[in-house]
């Protein structure tokens, strides 16, 4: 366990007496030899060297179960490791969990399935990009591979099988959204034109209030909380085909957004025209029991464009209407952190990304101002 003495000239028969410390000496975890002192009595020497001990052999039971565990999950091979992690993912939107699953069976298990665990560094992660890449995987695509991987391996290293995370040092996939297709005022009143009712009242909710199609789909008039502002509380999940909770809010979580006068009188006349159920003005057309699916809003866009290739222009899709809420936001100097509130966006980054471009150059104006108030 270790020894107890006295730095002096006295024998040991004579410490009791002897005025001089007592000195403990022992082995460290690293093996190290080492000494404390400092002790008036032998009694509390002895009780310190107690108690290092005890330390000691709780670290090392600690660390060989630690060890044990790196062990055991070491040798299992990615695929076994990844879907006892995939297990724990319970907090995952249906659609999020399907795009999980897909990224791991088509673009992850068929690469690293089969390596263990135990055998990762840079230099394999480093290669798995590569592989993606001379597959032509795209860009995007690549990104979210690399972040499922990461987060695999960041649970592995929490375990214990890494001292290391290995894709420290590894540079990701640079994947950055292309610049949105956005419509004019001029086909935005040609798309409007073109359209049934219903069309119409959902080309006003996204243009005019920033909703995905899916939550344009779930209009409720009984979410108008003022006469300007309407709470975003659900959407149309379309793995489900139910009304569901908001992306990237919990459950019973919303978002309010602006709510422009010509928005609230469409959404009105589309309810005194065509009525209710339980507030929702837009059903299966097949089934009034089920909500409206967005697949059929994509299929009646599709057809469309087909038909009026002059008022939809290609490279415009759908979701373009949404930019435009987004676009005018940022025109009329609407602060982005609002704009990414009222957009839903998971981060501002995101909103930055898409819009950057369109946001009014700031340089220019600022020069303005400070040569203003340094004349004042």
């Amino acid at each position: 366990m270790g020894t107890v003495f006295k730095r002096c000239n006295h024998s040991s028969d004579e410490w009791s007496r002897c005025q001089h410390p007592y000195v403990i000496r022992y082995r460290s975890l690293s093996g190290r030899q080492t000494e404390q002192g400092g002790f008036r009595t032998q009694t509390k020497a002895v009780s310190r060297l107690s108690e290092i001990h005890a330390a000691k052999s709780q670290a090392s039971s600690s660390s060989g179960f630690r060890q044990e565990r790196a062990d055991r999950y070491g040798r299992m091979t990615f695929k076994e490791y990844a879907e006892q992690w995939r297990l724990g993912q319970r907090h995952l939107a249906p659609s999020s969990a399907r795009h999980l699953d897909s990224l791991l069976k088509h673009h992850i298990f068929p690469v690293l399935g089969s390596r263990r665990m135990n055998s990762f560094d840079h230099r394999v992660v480093d290669d798995f990009i590569r592989t993606l890449e001379v597959a032509d995987t795209g860009l995007a695509t690549q990104s979210n591979a690399f972040d499922k991987l990461s987060a695999v391996l960041t649970d592995a290293q929490r375990l214990g099988i890494y001292d290391f995370n290995p894709t420290d040092g590894v540079k990701p996939p640079q994947y950055t959204p292309g610049r949105a297709t956005i419509p004019t005022v001029e086909q935005l009143r040609n798309i409007r034109q073109i359209g049934d009712d219903r069309l119409r009242l959902i080309c006003d909710l996204m243009s005019g209030c920033g909703m995905r199609n899916s939550e344009a789909v779930a209009v409720n008039i009984d979410n108008i909380v003022a006469d300007n502002v309407y709470r975003i509380t659900e959407q149309v999940n379309q793995a489900t085909k139910d009304y569901d909770r908001l992306k990237h809010r919990k459950s019973g979580e919303y978002r309010e957004v602006p709510l422009p006068p010509r928005i609230r009188q469409s959404i009105e006349q589309y309810a005194a025209e065509h009525g209710s159920i339980d507030g929702y003005l837009l059903r299966d057309p097949r089934d009034s029991s089920r909500p409206f699916q967005p697949y059929l809003l994509q299929n009646q866009w599709q057809r469309l464009k087909r038909a009026n290739r002059a008022a939809i222009p290609d490279g415009m899709v759908l979701y373009s209407l949404r930019h435009f809420f987004a676009s005018r936001c940022l025109q009329l100097r609407i602060p982005i952190t609002d704009v990414a509130d009222w957009m839903g966006h998971k981060s501002l980054d995101m909103t930055f990304r898409i819009y950057r471009h369109l946001m009014p150059g700031s340089i220019k104006s600022a020069a303005e101002s400070l040569d203003f108030a340094l004349v004042a």
